[in-house]
């Protein structure tokens, strides 16, 4: 990976931050499905925040978009399973691949608690016929077909050999200490 130098790292970080969100879909965290039955986790349930990012500077770079999820629901709900993503660009959807090492596991998510996965992808040559044109990403929680969308602002992602696929790929959930 290439470095930065500082005044362009500072500069990236701020434009960043302004990705971050905290959307907890206008719902009542008290009233939902899992709030009552202890069920699986409702993206209208969560806290959303995305990033900060490790975004790739350049063409061939890796970078890294976590997103962290909070449980606002009034009580404990359940992951069971991967995450889902999707990257949009110019009307077409892609799906992002788990990642190999990713593990599906069951996570009981208690009241208030966080945990976060990771999307980690290559970044493409702008305007080149192997990079996608990303301007949006959609998620998905396990058992759940309700999806979270947030603008794309880490430069366009490359493609794999077979010139459809994104160079990407979604990591399993991971305990947050946020």
């Amino acid at each position: 990976m290439r470095a930065l130098p500082l005044a362009a790292a500072t500069l990236a970080a701020a434009f960043l931050l302004t990705a971050c969100s905290d959307d907890d879909g206008g719902k009542d965290p008290g009233t939902g499905a899992s709030a009552k039955a202890g069920g699986a986790c409702a993206i209208g349930e969560m806290g959303v925040r995305v990033g900060p990012a490790n975004a790739a500077p350049a063409a061939g770079d890796t970078g890294n978009v976590p997103v962290t999820i909070t449980n606002k629901s009034g009580a404990k709900c359940t992951l069971d399973g991967l995450p889902g993503v999707d990257l949009v660009a110019d009307g077409t959807t892609v799906t992002v691949e788990s990642d190999p090492a990713a593990t599906a596991r069951k996570t009981n998510l208690a009241k208030g608690a966080s945990i976060s996965f990771t999307l980690t992808y290559v970044r493409g040559e702008k305007g080149g016929d192997r990079s996608l044109a990303v301007t949006s990403a959609d998620f998905t929680l396990p058992g759940s077909t309700k999806t979270h969308g947030f603008t794309w602002s880490y430069g366009e992602v490359a493609l794999k050999k077979d010139g459809q696929t994104p160079d990407a790929t979604v990591s399993g959930f991971q305990e947050s200490s946020d």
